[in-house]
């Protein structure tokens, strides 16, 4: 009885110990997204709700380096949430001459989201309803039909959506990445990969990329939650933001 007790205290220990590392993480990762948009002021004064379903400090300090630094022209974002609002932004003020195409899954959200937040005219939604696929002998959801919403090729993907699955979550990603073209520079922020499913996604995105010999380049940031970078060589620089 003593070695079981010892045994779950040092369990307990080890995961509040692992909470409060991804926590103190957290904090400096707000510090430096905060110093990150200093300057932009419709970025700083823009309300948005940062954490919990939404992307988290990493998340959003990355999203910012993406769009500020690198300028993508062409942005295909699925799920709609705060990081719509924060690309949107940057459209009206900051990348007038880049569009914005959202894919989400729920009408009923598309409707609360807008009686809130005007999204820029240079931002689309389109609505995919999910429906479940078998990937691998696992039950995943994905859009129906996406590929008669979106093109070939965008120069940024954010991929927070549809809604995760336990394997090979977001799995749209790695259909839309069979159809870039090969000499095509782009970048790829996945959220959640922290996640079972969305690790399988990525080491799926890997293995198409390797069999297209597109080559790529990928880096994790860690707060409350993990974030994956993935772009090709004109983006390398991103992986040491």
């Amino acid at each position: 009885m003593l070695i079981k007790k010892l045994k779950r205290l040092v369990k307990e220990y080890r995961e509040n110990n692992k909470k409060q590392t991804s926590l103190l993480k957290e904090l400096e990762w707000a510090h430096v997204y905060h110093d990150s948009i200093r300057g932009l002021k419709y970025i700083e004064s823009l309300p948005i709700n940062i954490g919990r379903w939404a992307g988290n400090y990493s998340f959003f300090y990355i999203l910012n380096r993406v769009l500020k630094d690198c300028r993508p022209k062409r942005i295909l974002e699925m799920g709609l949430g705060e990081s719509s609002k924060f690309i949107s932004t940057y459209l009206n003020y900051y990348l007038k001459e880049s569009t914005h195409l959202i894919i989400e899954q729920d009408c009923t959200w598309v409707k609360t989201f807008e009686s809130s937040f005007l999204l820029s005219n240079k931002s689309k939604i389109e609505i995919c309803e999910i429906i479940e696929v078998n990937i691998q002998g696992n039950s995943v959801n994905i859009y129906r039909d996406l590929e008669h919403k979106i093109e070939n090729n965008y120069d940024f993907y954010l991929v927070d959506g549809p809604f995760g699955s336990p394997r090979f979550s977001r799995y749209d990603i790695v259909s839309i990445a069979k159809k870039i073209d090969t000499h095509h520079q782009f970048i790829i922020l996945l959220d959640d990969f922290g996640r079972q499913g969305e690790r399988d996604t990525f080491y799926e995105l890997l293995s198409v990329f390797k069999s297209r010999k597109i080559n790529v380049f990928h880096q994790t940031y860690i707060g409350q939650k993990q974030v994956k970078i993935i772009v090709t060589e004109e983006y390398k620089f991103c992986c040491s933001f």
